[in-house]
Order: C-alpha cells, then structure tokens, then sequence
C-alpha cells in the first residue's frame, strides 16, 4: 500500500525535471548546522499544531507545513506519527466534490496546490485520485476560451486564487509548481497557456506584447500591475516568473529566461526582497529564490559588481541568522501572511531543504 522513497531520490527526480546539477558544495559545515536548524524549526511546528492536524486551521499552511517534515533531512514517513498522519487526514477532511482542496472559498487555487504538492510528496499511491482531481480542478480555472478569454488578452492562460476573474504570477507559479510535481504532461495544454501569461508578467518588452513592457526582465505581480508602484520588477514575482518559465518547459536560451536571470543577477541580495516595498513578502522571495535557483541549476551565480555567490551558502547562511530564539521565523512586516510563524517557518524550512541538497 505504502510506497516511499528517500528525499534523494526525490531530489534527484526534481533535478532530471528541472535542470538542476551539482556542486561546488555548500561549506559542510553550513550544512550542518542548517540541518540543526530545520530540526528545531519542525519541533517548532509539532508544538503548534492543531488537534485537528491543522497548522493555522488553513489547508494551505498545513500543507506546507507537511511538505516541510516529508522533504526535509530527517526523511518523515506517516509511520513516524500523528503529526503526519493527522496533518494529512486535515487535508483530505476539506477535498470538495469539484476536486478542490479547501477549508474556504478563499485562496481555493492557492490551497489545492499547495494540498496536492504535499499529498504527492507522501508517495502514497492511495491519494492518486485526490491529486488526479486536484489537477482537474486547477487546470479548470486557468482563464482560456472556455471562459470566454481569447489568446490576445492579458489574462489568457493565467490562474488566480479562484474566487475572483484576476490571475497573478503568485498564485500562477504555485499551481505550476503543483502541476509539475504531480507529473502532468509536459504536452498539456496547460503549460502553452501558462507560458502566454507569464511572458504578459514580464518587463521584457521583446517578448512581451503589451505596451506596458519595460525592458529589464524583472516579473510584476500580474500584467500592468505591482504593489510597489505601477509596473515595476521585484524580487519574489522575479523568482516565481523564472521558475514558471523554467516548469512550464523552457530552456536556459529562451530569451524569456535569460533576462529574468539577467534581472535575478544584477539584482542580486538576501538582504531583502529586491524592488519590494519595505520588507514586504521577505519569505516568499527566500522559499521562491530557493526553487528557482534549484531549477536553474546553477551552483554559483555572479552579481552586478562581478562578484560570485554560492546562492545556498547565502540563503543558508541568512535564513540561520534570523532564526527566531523560539526556534521559528516570522517577518515583522506582516503583510500577505507573513506574521504567520507557522507559514513562515514551513516556507524557510522548505526552502533550507533545497538549499542543502545540492548533491542529489
């Protein structure tokens, strides 16, 4: 009934998917210690969650949460405890009839995604229908003809939180993201209309039909739109844009990705999140900054002033020295979420786990 394989083996699918090779490898030591602070991150989350299995009584921050345990060094199985079986039983409690994944109307696109990401990451083969109509679900909502929406308007292709007609690259990448973890085909449909939204998110006004486009390679938030003023580039939506790029099937010669590496590149910092307002969505660009940056594949990145980074020393290194005394994360700008420890610390232990396994 239980199939499971080791987080290598699930790193090294991720990697053949994704692009990613090895080395040079982090400082081991580093490594260490950022294995130390996963561990004290994920007591963190034992000790609050919910009797109902919930973290944050939210679908979706109970499946990161989950994600977090199932992808992280100590390799959990739900033979090792109620803090997963019980997590995973909260998911599958809020599976609708339509094949969504959510305690709410809100953030129903966000939640199914996340849900079925974690459910994948079980290597259960019981909850293939779950994550078979979890995929159905998200694929319904992506704007197209169905709806009404022909190819040459801006919101073709995308996938918003579903409860409103407005998709953003945020809640596009995540569905990808599930998209691609749950194995759809990489001939679907989906990712072609995907790809027309993203590059309609892009200030890369070569491939970017609309007259909005500036032309640095940075992503918005969605197209003609970013809260840190009119139209433009920053950090988080630049990440989530080049890893959309990269699930959705493109290469590193696309000019689509080379100038969201380029933005990535001159743009370069763990101090915070680039072209932001403030500190605002800080976590968000460490968890997106650490899958893209994995799916790229690159082991060292070199800035704006010629200097050359090992990105997982410095998101290990950073993500370590804001590691709260209580053993979680939190950003004291609260903005999207961010207040929430239990979000928080499941996006920083996620993205540690990319960070430290650079060797699959």
């Amino acid at each position: 009934m239980k199939l499971y394989k080791s987080v290598s083996a699930f790193f090294i699918s991720v990697a053949i998917s994704y692009g990613a090779v090895a080395g040079p490898a982090m400082d081991p030591e580093l490594k260490g210690k950022s294995n130390q602070a996963v561990d004290l991150g994920l007591h963190y989350l034992r000790e609050h969650q919910a009797e109902n299995g919930s973290w944050s009584n939210s679908v979706g921050v109970t499946g990161l949460a989950l994600r977090a345990f199932l992808e992280s060094h100590r390799q959990y199985k739900e033979e090792d405890g109620p803090f997963i079986t019980k997590s995973i039983k909260f998911i599958l409690s809020q599976v609708k009839p339509n094949g969504a994944i959510s305690e709410s109307i809100q953030n129903v696109s966000y939640n199914t995604a996340v849900a079925i990401t974690a459910l994948k990451a079980t290597n259960n083969p019981a909850y293939a229908e779950v994550i078979g109509n979890g995929q159905k679900f998200i694929k319904g909502i992506q704007l197209d003809e169905s709806k009404d929406y022909s190819p040459d308007h801006q919101y073709y292709g995308g996938i918003g939180y579903g409860g409103d007609e407005r998709p953003d690259m945020s809640n596009q990448y995540v569905a990808l993201e599930a998209l691609k973890k749950t194995e759809v085909d990489s001939n679907d449909p989906v990712w072609q209309r995907a790809l027309k939204f993203i590059s309609r998110s892009q200030n890369n006004s070569e491939t970017n039909d609309q007259a909005w486009a500036k032309n640095d390679g940075g992503f918005t938030y969605m197209p003609g739109y970013s809260p840190n003023g009119e139209t433009n580039s920053y950090g988080g939506m630049t990440h989530a844009g080049l890893v959309s790029l990269l699930f959705a099937g493109l290469d590193k010669d696309d000019p689509r990705v080379t100038a969201a590496y380029s933005w990535i590149k001159q743009n370069y910092t763990l101090e915070h999140n680039p072209g932001a307002l403030k500190d605002q969505g800080l976590f968000y660009y460490y968890n997106a900054f650490a899958k893209s940056m994995f799916a790229y594949g690159e082991p060292e990145i070199t800035d704006g002033n010629g200097i050359v980074h090992n990105w997982r020393n410095d998101l290990v290194g950073k993500l370590l020295s804001i590691q709260a005394a209580d053993r979680s994360w939190v950003n004291e700008v609260a903005r999207w979420w961010e207040g929430d420890k239990n979000l928080v610390t499941a996006w920083s232990i996620i993205g540690l786990n990319y960070a430290t396994n650079e060797s699959p």
